[in-house]
């Protein structure tokens, strides 16, 4: 993983998490690797990864079972709410990016759907 100097690294963890989970790549009830592992994996410092988790859990994203590690939660409800604001973030980003350009949401919305139809061209070939 590569780390934007802009942006604080366990902020960068914790979206590499939730994008992991969000694609399924990290399924509800799966295990974390233990924090050394993932401090080492992402060759970041251990307290670093463990403030990306402590938010996490605070946030009911993942759980602790004492002895065993930290969970993706099964609670389906935290997960939609979490997906939906991951989205919401990137939507914002975008919207700003585009309003620097000095375009109307009107130029925003037509410029979006017109992207996507080109992706959908793109994936149907």
């Amino acid at each position: 993983m590569e780390f934007d100097d802009k942006i604080p690294i366990y902020y960068q963890i914790k979206q590499y998490l939730y994008q992991e989970i969000i694609t399924d790549r990290l399924k509800s009830g799966d295990q974390l690797p233990a924090v050394r592992q993932l401090a080492a994996d992402l060759t970041v410092n251990v307290n670093t990864v463990q403030r990306a988790l402590t938010e996490l859990i605070q946030e009911g994203v993942l759980e602790t079972k004492r002895g065993r590690g930290n969970f993706v939660t099964n609670d389906m409800k935290v997960l939609i709410d979490m997906k939906k604001r991951v989205i919401a973030t990137e939507l914002d980003r975008l919207y700003h990016q585009l309003s620097e350009l000095n375009l109307s949401d009107e130029e925003m919305k037509d410029a979006f759907a017109a992207y996507v139809d080109e992706q959908e061209v793109k994936h149907d070939n």
